[in-house]
């Protein structure tokens, strides 16, 4: 659906304006992403808040299971005020573990969007600048994020402008392995 919308405003933009002639380019943001040297240094430390998370998620397990096991290894004669109190602590433990993981998942995305927002507004001003000194129309990314659609059924690689914004942002490009738009 929002294929064809795309679709529909390009034919659109093109036949209102067929006197003029649109440049229309595209940049591949995972491709331009996985170049800047900003991706290695975000993805070590989003993967090392999270491990610290995980260490802290598995300290509390740990201890829940221990009083868990302590508290199923009590004896039949135990009072039941003693077994109420340890039910407590345990739903208790329960309840902060649960808390906790809601918590590290918020933790690890605001860490994600702290990190990645300046690196989006930097290769934003960059393909913005190289549309307009490369008179440029359209720039679009052949991928919808998160969705695997592609926004664009077909493009010619001589309008693949991510080598240019690179460079725009002083990031020499490696040789492309199988990152390459369809």
């Amino acid at each position: 659906m929002r294929t064809l919308f795309v679709l529909l405003f390009c034919a659109a933009t093109l036949s209102a304006n067929a006197q003029e002639t649109q440049k229309i380019g595209y940049a591949d943001w995972n491709y331009i992403f996985s170049q800047m040297p900003e991706f290695k240094q975000i993805e070590n430390e989003l993967k090392t808040h999270g491990t610290q998370l995980e260490n802290q998620l598995k300290a509390k397990s740990t201890e829940f299971e221990t009083k868990l096991r302590a508290y199923q290894g009590m004896p039949a004669t135990t009072p039941d005020a003693i077994k109420a109190d340890k039910e407590r602590e345990l739903q208790g433990l329960q309840e902060s573990i649960q808390k906790f993981q809601q918590d590290a998942q918020t933790s690890l995305g605001n860490k994600q969007t702290a990190l990645m927002d300046p690196v989006f507004k930097k290769v934003g001003k960059a393909i913005e600048d190289v549309a307009k000194e490369n008179g440029y129309s359209f720039i679009l990314n052949p991928q919808l994020m998160g969705s695997g659609e592609d926004i664009v059924l077909y493009s010619d690689d001589k309008y693949n402008i991510s080598n240019l914004v690179l460079k725009k942002l002083g990031v020499t490009p490696k040789p492309e392995t199988a990152v390459k738009p369809n």
